[in-house]
């Protein structure tokens, strides 16, 4: 069986942005319990020099939604400004871009593949094709933000698992 551009982008997306839904949901739970604003830890930070974890949540839309929407369009550039989001705004922000990437079909996303596109960060511009551009650089910047999310929950003491962050496993039936 091939394994389609859907499958490799798509379909990983929706998997792992149901699994932030819910560390999130779990995350905001769990600071209510213990009388935590849950708008505190959105300036958390793992280290000094890190990004925050509302910077970390939006990269995971950025490099979902927003990379599928870079590949059709042949350009993705990050944002120059994040929107100053609270926790609630940041699980809305995941759903949204959950929610934006069920609309695409298998067709128009199959369709991509060997499409030219660049991504451009300030005056540097990198090619790649749609395909090169999912698999070596979204992807693996989709996972990185959305563990170092999970992490900075962890750290504040949030119960979540190895299950929490996977989302729906897709079982054979």
């Amino acid at each position: 069986m091939a394994v389609s551009l859907y499958d490799l982008s798509v379909v990983n997306f929706l998997q792992t942005l149901g699994g932030v839904e819910g560390f999130l949901a779990r995350g905001l739970a769990h600071l209510k319990e213990k009388n935590i604003d849950p708008n505190e830890i959105v300036e958390t930070r793992l280290f000094p020099d890190m990004l925050p974890f509302r910077f970390q949540v939006l990269a995971v839309t950025a490099h979902s939604i927003g990379a599928m929407r870079g590949v059709k369009a042949g350009l993705f550039a990050p944002p120059a400004q994040l929107p100053p989001l609270d926790y609630v705004g940041l699980q809305k922000a995941v759903t949204d871009a959950r929610e934006a990437l069920q609309q695409l079909t298998p067709a128009e996303v199959n369709g991509f593949e060997g499409k030219d596109m660049v991504f451009q960060i300030r005056d540097t511009k990198m090619p790649f094709t749609a395909e090169s551009f999912l698999q070596s650089f979204s992807l693996p910047n989709f996972y990185f933000h959305a563990t170092t999310a999970y992490d900075i929950l962890r750290t504040k003491g949030v119960p979540l698992g190895k299950r929490d962050f996977l989302g729906k496993l897709r079982l054979k039936r």
